[in-house]
């Protein structure tokens, strides 16, 4: 199975994000994350967390977030995140592949 590093990015940080939601938005905003967790539990290695950027490259939003996925394929965890809720409320997802190091050996059973 391969592994797949989510990253969700949005014009906003994360922080501000959470600083300027209303209490009843939150909620339907976590409702609609756990709808997503339990339909790509199979896949999930780790829900992730919100992180905030504090430095890095220019170009681009900000990372506002992670998870881990693993998969058969690329397409299908990308299938997986059709009709995220990330995207849904505006923002994008970066997928990354994790690849192996060479002379490492895998800690994975």
């Amino acid at each position: 199975m391969a592994k797949f590093l989510i990253l969700y990015r949005s014009p906003r940080t994360a922080r501000e994000q959470m600083a300027n939601t209303d209490s009843a938005a939150a909620a339907a905003g976590m409702d609609a994350w756990n709808a997503w967790g339990e339909r790509a539990a199979a896949a999930l290695v780790d829900m992730g967390s919100p992180v905030q950027s504090v430095a890095g490259p220019g170009g681009g939003d900000p990372i506002g977030g992670f998870s881990i996925m693993q998969g058969g394929s690329l397409g299908e965890v990308q299938g997986l995140l059709e009709g995220h809720p990330h995207t849904e409320s505006g923002g994008t997802i970066e997928v990354l592949e994790f690849l192996a190091m060479p002379g490492v050996q895998s800690t994975e059973g």
